[in-house]
């Protein structure tokens, strides 16, 4: 692996390397290069230098770059999906389902061509116009996951690219690879120097350098919220536009008459979709009292089926690192510890071979948790789930807007009346009734509290790449008389 600067695929300047570890085994998979400041500024310098002329382009040609690299992302796809599964442990489904998330962005980003308008309006007198138009911010830090290490690339490169910004990208330390593949999809299509950049490296090294450069007016960034507000304290000196999808907490609410085969199955995907390292996985089940003990059982027996170890042959692959692993641990440990009951999983799986040294955990459910538990309060971002009984709707509401976050939240219930009163008093971005996620394309992801601020997708998405310029005109060709000024002086 290279980092990519200024047109050139090129080691650190220090010569310095970092291991990637495949998570399923403990084993390394990849080196990589521990990119330095100074690899840092020689990529944001060169996305200065190249932003006039990538804006200068037009839309039309930069979407059909996208669609170039749409196209050849698509025929090479089972390559990307490899990737995924060795570097980040998906299982190969999920594997799929991501890849087919990066070629759905590109798509849809690449059709905004000519379709980011402005307006005219009035002025205050006769033949005076106010031209407002939206332009690009010039260079922006795009900062990406290991969650969704794919999909979240082609969500910040693409919408930045097409409205004319220029990129240095830093992709997690710990999926350095597949960034590093779509980057060069993108190349080969036919992004110029300098209008993409690519930097690895540990973001206790570079982050901190990058988002706070003088010349970078935009960062974008997924990731976690203490990291989220670190960037906005260092990103203040610049003024620096922030887009920032951070935690969740998202609570799971089944009621008294929802159809439960659906609910089941939709919460398996909800909680253990990707081992539970999603910002929008249930990470708090509230079930209605008149059906608790049942749906309970059928989901604890559902939860014990489900395979884990070798992503190619189960249902649920590693979880990233060892941190992941012990933090993981900690939370059940500590639950347990206080009384909670744990209905099944708990610990880590007994498995044969080189997957005896990765990051493996069963599917846990905890019942018995308080509201200000650690496990009702906390990112989990594991297989772990805490369940509550409930039955005042008001009520349960009210738990389910106890958290700091404010990303997703989950809905299921036959009575129109349960739903609007939940659309109406529910304080998170985004509230999915009677289905799963993941957010759509043309849906605005975003979040309240500490879950950041901005969000990405949709048209409202894409603008927050671009700003509003105003242009006063006066287009009269009678003499001016500015009242405050002596007509005496001239």
């Amino acid at each position: 692996m290279k980092n990519y600067i200024d047109g050139e695929w090129v080691d650190s300047s220090s010569g310095e390397f970092l291991e990637k570890v495949n998570p399923s085994t403990g084993k390394v998979l990849e080196k990589f290069p521990s990119a330095t400041k100074e690899d840092v500024s020689r990529a944001i310098d060169a996305a200065e230098s190249a932003f006039e002329r990538w804006n200068s382009i037009g839309s039309s040609k930069r979407s059909r770059i996208l669609l170039k690299a749409e196209e050849l992302i698509r025929i090479d796809r089972k390559e990307l999906e490899k990737i995924l599964v060795l570097e980040n442990g998906k299982v190969p489904v999920q594997a799929q389902e991501e890849v087919d998330g990066v070629l759905d962005q590109i798509r849809y980003y690449a059709g905004f061509e000519r379709k980011i308008t402005g307006d005219v309006v009035e002025g205050d007198s006769e033949k005076r116009l106010i031209l407002q138009y939206k332009v690009p911010y010039g260079v922006v830090a795009a900062l990406t996951p290991w969650n969704f290490p794919a999909a979240m690339v082609a969500r910040k490169i693409a919408p930045a690219l097409l409205t004319g910004n220029t990129v240095v990208l830093k992709p997690s330390s710990d999926t350095p690879m597949s960034a590093e593949w779509i980057v060069r999809k993108f190349i080969e299509a036919g992004v110029p120097k300098g209008a993409i950049n690519f930097v690895t490296g540990k973001g206790s090294t570079i982050g901190d350098h990058l988002v706070s450069h003088r010349k970078v007016s935009l960062v974008t960034m997924t990731g976690s919220t203490g990291t989220g507000q670190r960037i906005m304290e260092i990103a203040s000196a610049n003024m620096a536009k922030l887009v920032l999808e951070l935690g969740g907490k998202a609570p799971f609410i089944v009621w008294e008459d929802a159809d439960i085969s659906n609910a089941l199955k939709s919460l398996v995907w909800a909680k253990f979709w990707n081992g539970g390292q999603s910002c929008i996985a249930a990470e708090r089940l509230y079930v209605h009292e008149k059906i608790y003990d049942s749906f309970v059982r059928k989901f604890t027996s559902a939860t014990r089926k489900i395979r884990v170890g070798d992503p190619m042959t189960s249902d649920l692959g590693p979880l990233i690192n060892g941190k992941a692993l012990e933090t993981t641990s900690r939370f059940v440990r500590e639950a347990s510890d206080s009384g909670m009951k744990t209905l099944t999983g708990g610990k880590q799986p007994e498995l044969e071979g080189d997957f005896r040294s990765g990051y493996f955990f069963l599917p846990t459910i905890l019942e018995g948790a308080a509201q200000d538990s650690p496990i009702f309060q906390e990112e989990i971002f594991g297989p772990v789930l805490g369940i509550q009984k409930v039955s005042d709707l008001e009520e349960t509401l009210k738990k389910a807007n106890d958290s700091r976050y404010g990303l997703a939240s989950y809905l299921f219930t036959e009575s129109n009346s349960v739903v609007f009163e939940a659309a109406e008093k529910i304080s998170f971005g985004e509230l999915y009734v009677n289905m799963p996620g993941p957010e759509s394309s043309q849906g605005y992801h975003t979040g309240f509290r500490l879950t950041g601020q901005g969000g990405e997708g949709s048209r409202y998405g894409i603008e927050e790449y671009v700003k509003l310029k105003n242009i006063y005109v006066n287009y009269s060709r009678e003499e001016l008389h500015i009242q405050s000024v002596r007509e005496d002086l001239f």
